[in-house]
């Protein structure tokens, strides 16, 4: 019998969590900086606003639309192998974005971008779940993995606003090249590697159908919630649906599935999957509506915006590093619906905020919601690695990435057309006297445009549109912030019900070494095995 001692990771595993730490936090980083990019990019490439949308969405469309292939890919052809090739693609195209010459280029450059972004979720995630065995240390791998995203949003619009202060646009996407070839160097040093021995070929036709299964949804979720109720994104979530009812068809006649759809029999499973989901498409889409009062109500710059962002960020940071002790000693059914509920009361408070005050309580709001997100994100994380065999662990580590994609396309949709609409009604229902019909249109479209239109009026009435467009989208926040919260006290309900019997982490039995090491294979087969050091 294995020892707990034996179970325990040694130096080599955390030295390599920190290796696959990097591209997980350059991810985040990304998306940050390309936001505060985009006015110069506009300037420099002149770039049109469709074009400048393609360059923001297409990196998470790839992303999506990839999560399930990589996270096979990598059971196939070893998990180690494919984060390192997806993060020297990745270090590629940072450079091809910083020197694109054309919005077309660029285009390129973050679809790319994307496709190799792919593979960090599914590697690294999967790689956890094999190098740390014992079920405590693995919620606080895990807790260290998600806090890369949060520290990547916290540096990404300070370090990329001094950036853009002092060099041009496309020196933010170089910061991403000396973290990918650290990693590239350390990792082949630290990381094992680990395979499914017993995986078939990948079948294409399934790569075909994952594809055109969620592509189309989540652009035709975008774009429904970008522009209201047209034809052509309604069409394109029909065919997303269609095609992917032909994808679950294949895996279940197939012997190879690129996606085993027997884990969805496992209830832990689709309640942490579906919780994950719920959680990222509602507090997303009120990220959301506090990143645009701030800009535009508010009236911050982008950078002081990120500023207003980061103490909420931060707590976020403590909630996901306190997670792991707290679940040694207190059972997933309790701590995650404690946590869930701390969240709630965040929402509430951003129920709460008034435009003509200062953004303090909008600060806390977003700062006690945050503070409540670390159990979900960590356990639930946890739980869907940690419920199915290792060897199909690349392929479930996908899920949760792909249920984050999915949830804040959908939130934005939903929850954030309702919010959408309650300012468009109140401002239609109060719009001062004096403004042209053509300002009136625009000003109902959103804020921002609100705030343009007034600009170009004189002051009194301006000052009247401003007053009433602010109140509206404050109104707006309230709902969509309303909503999120009731909707999260299902959450926490379902999680409380379902995980009921689960023991704390610290009492669970973590699997035998020597059953996880037989899914360790070696890529090279005159390599030498790993040995791992075993002190704690």
């Amino acid at each position: 019998m294995t020892s707990d001692a034996q179970l325990k990771a040694g130096k080599r595993e955390w030295i390599g969590l920190l290796a696959i730490a990097l591209p997980v936090l350059m991810v985040s980083f990304d998306i940050f900086v390309l936001l505060l990019a985009l006015p110069h990019i506009t300037e420099q490439l002149g770039a049109t606003t469709n074009e400048q949308l393609w360059a923001v969405d297409i990196y998470g469309f790839m992303v999506a639309g990839f999560l399930i292939t990589m996270g096979n890919l990598g059971d196939k052809i070893g998990r180690r192998k494919l984060l390192l090739i997806g993060v020297a693609a990745f270090g590629v195209a940072s450079v091809l974005a910083a020197y694109s010459t054309s919005p077309e280029m660029l285009i390129v450059a973050r679809a790319l971008l994307g496709i190799a972004g792919a593979t960090f979720g599914p590697s690294t995630l999967s790689l956890i779940s094999n190098m740390f065995l014992d079920a405590k240390e693995r919620s606080v791998a895990i807790s260290i993995w998600a806090m890369c995203f949060s520290v990547g949003a916290i540096i990404g619009p300070i370090v990329g606003g001094v950036l853009l202060d002092h060099f041009w646009w496309g020196s933010v996407f170089l910061l991403g090249v000396p973290a990918m070839l650290v990693c590239l160097v350390v990792g082949p040093v630290v990381l094992p590697e680990f395979k499914n021995p017993a995986a078939g070929k990948i079948d294409i036709t399934s790569v075909a159908l994952s594809l055109l299964a969620i592509l189309p949804t989540i652009y035709g979720i975008k774009e429904l919630a970008r522009y209201g109720w047209e034809a052509a994104p309604i069409v394109s979530i029909v065919l997303g649906v269609l095609f992917f009812v032909l994808f679950l068809r294949r895996q279940g006649r197939i012997s190879n599935p690129l996606l085993d759809v027997t884990l969805f029999k496992n209830g832990i499973f689709n309640t942490s999957l579906v919780s994950m989901l719920v959680f990222s498409s509602l507090t997303g889409t009120v990220l959301m509506f506090i990143t645009q009062f701030f800009q535009s109500v508010a009236g911050l710059t982008p950078l002081q915006a990120g500023l207003a962002l980061t103490p909420g960020l931060i707590l976020g940071m403590v909630s996901l590093s306190l997670t792991p002790k707290l679940a040694g000693k207190i059972k997933p059914s309790v701590l995650i619906p404690a946590g869930v509920a701390i969240t709630v009361i965040g929402l509430l408070i951003n129920t709460q905020v008034d435009p003509s005050e200062s953004v303090v309580w909008l600060m806390v709001g977003f700062g006690v919601s945050a503070l409540g997100g670390g159990p979900l994100l960590v356990l639930g994380t946890g739980l869907v690695v940690g419920s199915v065999p290792p060897e199909k662990a690349g392929t479930a580590s996908a899920l949760p990435q792909v249920s984050n994609e999915l949830g804040y396309a959908l939130g934005v949709a939903t929850v954030g057309s309702i919010g959408a609409l309650v300012y468009r009604f109140q401002l239609t229902d109060a719009m001062p006297a004096g403004i042209p019909a053509a300002g009136r249109q625009l000003a109902q479209e959103n804020v921002a445009a609100a705030n343009l239109v007034a600009d170009t009026l004189p002051a009194q009435v301006g000052n009247a549109l401003l007053d009433v467009a602010h109140n509206a989208f404050a109104s707006g926040l309230h709902i969509a912030a309303l909503i999120s919260a009731i909707a999260l006290v299902g959450v926490a309900v379902l999680n409380a019900v379902v995980l009921r019997p689960m023991p704390a982490f610290g009492q669970m039995q973590a699997p035998p070494q020597e059953e996880a090491e037989q899914t360790a294979e070696q890529t090279d087969e005159d390599e030498e095995p790993l040995a791992f050091p075993q002190s704690a």
